[in-house]
């Protein structure tokens, strides 16, 4: 990381930039708002420690300049004058934090580290509203996802048959149009259908169509998803909720790769790609007869696996900007931001539904939202009985955690802070919330 650092004291200056590289971090020191301009005409910094009170150009006709002509940075202004008054005017300026000297080097290191994950997290959400709304791209750039968007190039130049595994709400069918969208086939039909939402008894005729007069209520001849697809893509989600009589069609269709329309003895080719899906553990239920070993072979080809939202947090972001792009289109609004608040709210939050979880508290927000920037209190998130109880677990566990880190440290908040990874400030309101006492 590199931290331009603006003071007219050398000795302050020095001294900062000194701690900063015990954290891996590279300074560069400027005397005063000029010349902190022209470092940033040189470099590009990750954040910016700026004093308040300067000759030449002081610190906040530099965040004014910042603010009008400058690069996107997160600012800590710092200063010897408890004035409230500049740091309101500071942060109206767009300082991100405000710390009165003296201070303690590991106080301003944690408010730094904050700034910088903040904002961070705001260029992913402006990174993901870059996204078309017609793209049905993986959106994120996780370590999981970057995985799973290389897998599927690889596995998209082939006809082979693909299964894509996962909790509900994890894009499936997103993975199943990825794989189509960049394979030769591209061009044909992609044909999806939800084995779980169509009756028992509807679904064999809905797959294979029918013949007129096939049975009672056949007055015309219907064509079936799988004709429909011809040498396309043939998406079959919720594949585990299909009896194993359906199963045993669904087998020999794949396996002769043609079908027959019911009341019809005349076979018909298919050579459509088939990619299915389900968030059911088929090895299990094949251990417990309810899905055929010898359908689930011919299905599972290759093997997606897509993880959970909370074991991707790091694209929450992105996926918010998406949602924001795409809302504001449907609902012709202008919401262009969501502030670091909202975005901490959603990072904070293990999100059972996944990423449609995430898709419909946007929506809310949306919904409610008054300005031309999502607030936290946009952002309602819903909780169940078992999760509240799951939460109130870990508040137990994680009160009892500051109550040792406090006392290790003798009582001292800056230092037990930075050994749990959180603002003193945020310690100093968890010690109030939990009634911890000295």
């Amino acid at each position: 990381m590199k931290i331009l650092v603006i003071d007219d004291e050398k000795n302050i200056r020095d001294s900062i930039a000194k701690y900063l590289s015990t954290e891996a971090m590279e300074a560069v020191t400027a005397n005063n708002g000029f010349s902190g301009k022209k470092a940033l005409e040189e470099n590009v910094f990750d954040a910016c420690i700026l004093d308040l009170k300067m000759p030449g150009m002081d610190g906040l006709e530099f965040l004014r300049w910042l603010k009008e002509e400058g690069p996107v940075l997160p600012v800590i202004m710092i200063s010897a004058y408890q004035d409230l008054k500049d740091a309101v005017e500071a942060m109206k300026l767009g300082a991100k934090d405000y710390i009165v000297k003296p201070f303690e080097p590991e106080e301003l290191i944690i408010r730094l580290k904050r700034v910088i994950s903040e904002n961070e997290a705001l260029k992913k959400v402006e990174s993901g509203k870059l996204n078309t709304l017609e793209k049905n791209d993986f959106i994120g750039d996780s370590k999981k996802i970057s995985e799973i968007k290389s897998f599927i190039q690889k596995i998209a130049k082939t006809k082979s048959n693909v299964l894509i595994t996962g909790e509900s709400g994890t894009g499936k069918e997103v993975a199943a149009r990825l794989i189509h969208n960049l394979s030769v086939i591209r061009d044909k039909p992609f044909i999806p259908v939800n084995m779980g939402g169509i009756p028992e008894n509807l679904l064999e005729s809905e797959l294979f169509g029918y013949e007129k007069g096939a049975f009672t209520g056949a007055e015309l001849k219907k064509i079936g998803i799988f004709e429909l697809a011809k040498d396309g893509t043939l998406f079959l989600d919720e594949i585990g909720d299909i009896s194993l009589s359906l199963q045993v069609k669904l087998l020999r269709a794949i396996q002769d790769k043609k079908i027959q329309r019911l009341g019809s003895i005349q076979p018909i080719p298919i050579e459509s790609r088939i990619i299915s899906a389900t968030n059911k553990d088929l090895e299990k239920m094949i251990k417990e007869n309810t899905f055929r070993e010898d359908l689930f072979f011919r299905l599972n080809i290759v093997r997606i696996e897509l993880p959970s939202l909370r074991d991707h947090k790091d694209d929450i972001p992105a996926l918010t900007g998406y949602f924001i792009k795409k809302f504001n289109k449907i609902m012709d609004k202008k919401i262009n931001s969501i502030s670091p608040e909202a975005l901490n709210k959603l990072m904070s939050y293990n999100f059972p539904g996944n990423i449609r979880e995430l898709e419909n508290i946007i929506e809310r927000a949306f919904i409610f939202c008054d300005s031309n920037e999502l607030k936290s209190f946009d952002i309602d998130i819903r909780i169940t009985r078992k999760q509240s109880v799951k939460i109130g677990t870990l508040q137990e566990n994680e009160k009892q955690t500051i109550i040792e880190a406090l006392h290790r440290w003798n009582w001292n908040r800056t230092r037990a802070s930075k050994e749990l990874g959180i603002t003193r400030r945020t310690l100093i309101t968890k010690i109030k919330e939990y009634g911890i006492k000295e």
